[in-house]
């Protein structure tokens, strides 16, 4: 290992010094989005971060996994192409055209994976005209709300809800037919 490295020229040895942490460093990155470790939990080094909507997916160019592929994708071209191309100004070149379209490459999939997701927000005005179960006894004449499990997007929820007519009993099927009150869904007893 000693002879080898003593064997190569300093540009060579630049490169290696910049591709064997970036891939050890691609290798973990890796194994970390795959378990769900990136994201959510303080663990990533993004230097550009914005605060974003839900729903927003934010252009985020210097980030430390773009800089870790910069370097992955500049210094293995350097490695690949060293015996190939002799002018080392145009290999560096090169190099740095493929660390950038590496960057670009790692960043339009992560935009296309995140274009697969669904928020999950559930608005409580998608609830009017569904058929509900009574959770919780709901009292009659708006006095008092019980609860109701509908389902939403195919989601269970359970809301509070109140009626104009008579007592509901755990169990009965009602039908959603306002928003009242914020958060308060309007029930009828379906027949």
């Amino acid at each position: 290992m000693d002879a080898w490295w003593t064997s190569l020229e300093l540009f060579q040895k630049v490169m290696w010094c910049i591709a064997i942490p970036a891939s050890i460093i691609f290798v973990v990155q890796m194994i970390m989005t795959f378990v769900g470790m990136d994201s959510d939990g303080g663990l990533d080094g993004d230097v550009g971060g914005a605060d974003v909507e839900a729903g927003e997916t934010p252009f985020q160019l210097f980030t430390f996994r773009n800089l870790i592929n910069f370097f992955l994708g500049f210094s293995w071209t350097g490695i690949s192409f060293y015996d190939t191309i002799e002018n080392k100004f145009w290999l560096v070149v090169l190099a740095a055209f493929l660390g950038v379209l590496l960057v670009a490459i790692v960043m339009l999939m992560f935009y296309m994976l995140s274009k697969t997701t669904q928020s999950g927000n559930i608005n409580i005005k998608d609830t009017v005209g569904l058929t509900a179960t009574v959770y919780y006894p709901i009292v009659a004449n708006r006095e008092r709300a019980g609860k109701i499990q509908v389902s939403v997007k195919g989601a269970i929820r359970e809301y509070d809800a109140m009626t104009a007519g008579d007592a509901l009993k755990t169990g009965e099927l009602v039908r959603i037919i306002n928003v009242i009150e914020g958060n308060i869904l309007l029930v009828e007893k379906v027949l």
